[in-house]
């Protein structure tokens, strides 16, 4: 399922998509989704970082799986 968004560009990079979606033959959609995922995997390394430090300090803990399934009813 697609779902459609309104978004606004800056000007300069509004002109980039454009050059690079008629260069490649793409739909600007699809070189945005795809600059997207690109962006969520770093976003999940921060993420991961930052969960680690917390988890180093001692701001947060480790449950094993078991305990969570098991609480889930899993």
């Amino acid at each position: 399922m697609q779902v459609r968004y309104n978004i606004t560009l800056d000007q300069e990079i509004s002109e980039e998509l454009e050059a690079a979606a008629k260069e490649l033959g793409e739909k600007k959609s699809h070189i945005i989704e795809k600059a997207l995922v690109a962006y969520f995997d770093l976003l999940d390394l921060r993420l991961a970082k930052k969960r680690l430090k917390a988890l180093r300090r001692g701001d947060d803990r480790l449950v094993d799986a078991a305990k969570v399934w098991k609480s889930l009813g899993i």
